[in-house]
């Protein structure tokens, strides 16, 4: 029997001197829609899926043949044994990105799923970062989540706050931001003070309505279940009951992140999320999140998540931004 009318799901091995290894594979019984979903057009899914493992994917109809080294061959196989399964829709480029950039081996797929209460059903941990991420909220009263734009800081916040409102365990959601360019120069913008500070709350709203939907958010605003408001509006304030996330928090001084923190009161979770290479302070003030990293480091009760480039989980190219921008400091500082 020819290598190419094997059937059934048996891999065959083909080793050879010069170390590349062939596998070949039958997807059997043969779905046609599913293989159309799984090789994209014009097999684009396929190339994708060369690019990022490092292998030469060949197919006639539902026989695949991948040649490469033994762990990229191994690791694309099963990557498109998993895309095969789940193929009953065509595969979007965003989902077969943050597929591909999952690691290699699934070391926590014994570790059992994270099932929060939002509209998004399919929202999960994508990288080993988000899933600590996910415990830690789940598992704290404060956590911080630090690292580069589009790693899924505020909106992974955002959606266990959902969940916790969800679930009865806080009675409302507080999401806050420091307006730090308007400051005391909002006088010059048009409108009443909540229309002069949403532009810098925006973010915040569109993860709720991703979450929530339009008219639940707007019912919950109504109700006093949800809040959000500018950093300034937290002093004097105690939280009971309350899911309570700082986002931006790179621009908070010193001052206004121990306000913050100590606005927390019984019952109450916190999350706070920035970037520190995005501070926005004037020059020589102290970034609040940078001191709270260094002074809360090792206190009971409270969990930091580091992310870095390869939790970006918008466009590939930001990735590659993060990692350009993160390798230009490091030269820049060890001259």
């Amino acid at each position: 029997m020819a290598p190419w009318q094997h059937g059934g799901d048996n891999v065959r091995l083909f080793r050879f001197r010069a170390a590349p290894m062939i596998l070949r594979h039958v997807f059997s019984p043969t779905d046609n829609p599913r293989l159309a979903h799984l090789c994209g057009a014009l097999d684009e899914n396929l190339r994708a899926i060369e690019t990022a493992l490092g292998v030469r994917i060949t197919h006639r109809q539902e026989a695949f043949r991948i040649e490469g080294q033994r762990e990229a061959a191994e690791a694309a196989l099963m990557l498109l044994q998993s895309l095969y399964r789940d193929a009953t829709q065509p595969l979007d480029a965003q989902t077969l990105q943050l597929v591909l950039r999952q690691p290699k081996g699934a070391a926590e797929a014994d570790e059992p799923r994270i099932v929060l209460h939002t509209r998004r059903s399919d929202l999960a941990g994508r990288t080993p970062n988000q899933t600590q991420y996910l415990r830690q909220m789940l598992s704290h009263d404060m956590c911080f989540g630090i690292g580069p734009a589009g790693t899924g800081k505020t909106f992974l916040a955002v959606a266990c706050a959902v969940d916790a409102l969800e679930r009865s365990t806080v009675q409302r959601i507080v999401l806050t931001r420091p307006a730090v360019e308007a400051g005391e120069r909002l006088g010059f913008l048009p409108g009443d003070m909540a229309q002069k500070v949403d532009p810098y709350l925006r973010p915040l709203y569109d993860a709720l309505y991703d979450l929530m939907g339009l008219e639940r958010v707007t019912r919950a605003f109504d109700k006093g279940l949800l809040e959000v408001a500018p950093l300034a509006f937290m002093r004097g304030r105690t939280l009971n009951h309350a899911f309570v996330i700082l986002d931006e928090a790179q621009n908070t001084t010193s001052e206004q992140m121990k306000m913050f923190l100590t606005r927390i009161g019984f019952g109450s979770r916190c999350v706070v999320t920035g970037d520190v290479s995005q501070i926005d302070l004037p020059k020589g003030r102290v970034s609040g999140l940078v001191e709270a990293r260094s002074v809360l480091a090792g206190v009971e009760g409270v969990a930091f998540t580091e992310f870095n480039a390869a939790d970006v989980v918008r466009h590939p190219l930001v990735a590659r931004i993060v990692e350009a921008y993160a390798a230009a400091r490091l030269r820049s500082e060890g001259n």
